[in-house]
């Protein structure tokens, strides 16, 4: 982004808690020092662009089954010298109208959309893309997804059990897109579009910029917009706040593909 927004782009602000990743990002960037700042949370007042890859997914979630008969939140506890899941009735129960059957097992995400509620809050002109993975509600409830979708990610291997390998492997849920959007709208904030990565890529012009890319460029830009990598599972929804109409109606991410119908 830094290198193809070029002079447009006179700020550039990373919030990031972690020094290890400051560091890195700090040596992978040095061309553009004078533009990027590091800064521990978002500011109190916002006026701008924010970009959030992979930002929802990795926020926590809660775990909750049903039994049959109502609804029970998953924990953990100390099992001896190893952890297992303990289970308590809970009051929190998935959004939406589905129907689950006994035994289904799905996430809550409260935290993504306190999250939004925040950047709400704080935004006071400008826009916000998220990209990352996840569904619609009603792909996200469906009858083939009654397991959840709690996943693990180690060595460039996925798993179910984050009980195992305890703090060596990173822990992510899909995002129910419906959930994120009704929080933004709730907050005061439009929902502008929602699209599959591949169709905000076309529609902001990568099969141009590939016109004139070299051949590995090319293979790599295959796996962002081919339906079986990354270009169909990731979604990129786009809001903002103290916006005019035209912009709300212009933003080019958006103009072919768009489900924010499917929300």
């Amino acid at each position: 982004m830094l290198g193809a927004l070029g002079g447009s782009l006179t700020r550039y602000t990373i919030v990031d808690l972690s020094g290890v990743l400051r560091e890195r990002q700090q040596q992978r960037l040095a061309l553009f020092a004078p533009k990027v700042h590091w800064v521990d949370e978002l500011p109190p007042e916002l006026n701008g662009v924010i970009v959030g890859n992979e930002v929802l997914d990795a926020m926590p979630v809660q775990l909750v089954r049903f039994d049959g008969t109502q609804w029970q939140e998953r924990g953990v506890v100390l099992d001896g010298e190893s952890f297992a899941w303990s289970e308590r009735p809970t009051t929190r129960r998935p959004p939406g109208e589905t129907t689950f059957p006994p035994g289904a097992i799905t996430e809550t995400h409260a935290q993504a959309e306190a999250f939004i509620a925040t950047l709400a809050d704080r935004l006071q002109r400008g826009a916000a893309f998220f990209v990352d993975y996840g569904f619609p509600r009603a792909e996200y409830q469906h009858p083939q997804r009654l397991g959840g979708t709690l996943m693990c990610h180690r060595a460039h291997k996925a798993d179910t059990d984050p009980l195992i390998d305890v703090g060596q492997k990173d822990i992510t849920a899909h995002v129910d897109f419906t959930g994120i959007a009704l929080a933004a709208q709730d907050a005061g904030l439009d929902v502008i579009g929602y699209t599959s990565q591949a169709h905000f890529l076309m529609n902001c012009g990568i099969v141009e910029l590939l016109g004139a890319a070299d051949l590995p460029t090319r293979a790599n830009a295959q796996k962002l917009l081919m339906e079986h990598e990354m270009g169909e599972l990731f979604k990129v929804i786009g809001l903002a706040k103290g916006c005019d109409e035209a912009f709300l109606r212009e933003a080019i991410g958006f103009v072919h593909g768009d489900r924010t119908h499917t929300l």
